[in-house]
């Protein structure tokens, strides 16, 4: 799995695609660098262990995981369980439920379980890739629009809120990030191969040089690697600890394998792995994971943002993910440079144009023309995503076809009654 030199060779790869791997990393860490440092300071842990995180685990996802352009970081849906933990134990407890929630997830994949997501129908991952690039444009237009955040229960309560916000909505902001996503589309249009969300970035940020706009910027950050987490295990684990690694672990492996399958849809590769690679990626997060934890870092789970916007870039092997990570390093060691002069707006602009591009008009518009199942688990599912959590949408979804197949396992139309189905009958009939 580890990728050598005769390896490369004999899948020719040349310098092109080493150039798109390089740009679809770069972007990819220019995005994480704030999101990072965000979603960490949500769990209340240290910021730079946001960014430690896709520095620490990404080399082994990038190794030993099957998808080769599905990039990890720390997410929204873990920010719960490890912050709980922090305000009960501390760092020490973070440590520990990501520790545990890691061994549940290779247990996971020894018990080739993840084979299972692999089983959910194409239309509920089509509505949980519209739903989370629903998520995340909406996430980014408080930035876009220079207003305060907002908080809400859901992702829908908290785009009616911005909208009242629009008032006092400030233009340089939406200059910035509205430039980057004008240059994207535009590039996308006419130079598909080109890194259009990069080129956005460099546009935007030229833009608030020229025209002297004082907007945040991404700043210079001090890295270096933390020490191992101090902590001790009690009886008392058992029932708090225990509990919660295992909803972890379950809510993380969800969303990785999602992720990596929305991902894929989004590249037009439908039925791209087979089942047994998703037990393959559960384990490398796994590992991976139980290294974060170590350090008290946040889980790594799939992010969409940065795994569309490194394909976006030309991003197509496992090198994308490596390059990712090391450009983070870079940004964060190095930071005092332009790179730390990027407006956010402009990433809040890249963010959401990807969410865009994972809303995936083309389905809406195949709305009137699929079955009524299939329309009705790609909207259950897209909305549930908004107004609930990726999970309990993705089951709501499936459980369309759960309750067609049983109707059809156990009854059969014949003259409009619907009567039982004979096994032997339909064992002769097979």
């Amino acid at each position: 799995m580890i990728p050598t030199p005769q390896s490369l060779r004999r899948a020719k790869y040349t310098w092109e695609r080493f150039l798109g791997d390089c740009a679809g990393g770069l972007i990819a860490a220019l995005i994480a660098l704030p999101y990072g440092l965000s979603m960490a300071a949500l769990m209340k842990l240290p910021p730079i262990l946001g960014v430690v995180t896709s520095i620490l685990t990404a080399p082994i996802t990038a190794l030993l995981g099957r998808n080769p352009v599905l990039i990890g970081g720390t997410a929204s849906a873990t920010v719960p369980f490890i912050a709980s933990a922090v305000r009960s134990q501390g760092i020490g407890g973070a440590a520990k439920v990501s520790i545990v929630a890691a061994v549940f997830m290779m247990v996971f994949c020894v018990m080739k379980l993840g084979r299972y997501v692999a089983l959910v129908p194409q239309t509920v991952v089509a509505g949980f890739s519209a739903g989370i690039g629903a998520i995340m444009f909406i996430s980014q237009m408080n930035v876009l629009l220079g207003v305060a955040p907002v908080g809400g229960d859901n992702s829908l309560v908290q785009f009616f809120k911005v909208i009242a916000e629009v008032p006092s909505a400030r233009f340089a902001p939406l200059i910035l990030g509205g430039s980057v996503m004008l240059t994207a589309a535009i590039m996308m249009r006419f130079t598909p191969k080109l890194p259009a969300p990069l080129v956005g970035v460099a546009v935007s940020a030229l833009l608030a040089q020229v025209f002297r706009f004082h907007e945040p910027e991404v700043g210079s950050l001090h890295l270096g690697l933390p020490p191992f987490a101090g902590f001790y295990w009690t009886p008392q684990d058992v029932l708090t600890v225990v509990p919660t690694g295992l909803t972890l672990a379950f809510v993380a492996s969800i969303n990785i394998l999602l992720t990596s399958r929305a991902v894929e849809h989004f590249r037009g590769r439908h039925n791209h792995q087979k089942r047994a690679d998703a037990d393959q990626e559960l384990g490398a997060y796994g590992i991976a994971n139980l290294l974060a934890g170590i350090f008290g870092a946040p889980m790594s789970v799939g992010i969409p943002a940065r795994s569309v916007a490194n394909v976006r870039c030309g991003g197509t092997t496992r090198v994308s993910n490596l390059m990712h990570a090391l450009f983070l390093f870079l940004l964060v060691s190095l930071g005092s440079g332009a790179l730390a002069h990027i407006p956010l707006a402009a990433l809040g602009g890249v963010t959401a144009w990807m969410g865009l591009n994972l809303l995936d008009v083309s389905a809406w518009k195949r709305l009137p023309k699929m079955r009524l199942m299939d329309a009705s688990a790609f909207l259950v599912t897209a909305v549930g995503v908004l107004v609930v959590n990726a999970v309990a949408a993705v089951l709501a979804g499936c459980a369309f076809y759960i309750y067609y197949a049983a109707k059809r396992q156990y009854h059969v139309t014949f003259h409009g009654r619907s009567v039982p189905r004979d096994p032997s009958r339909h064992a002769s009939a097979a």
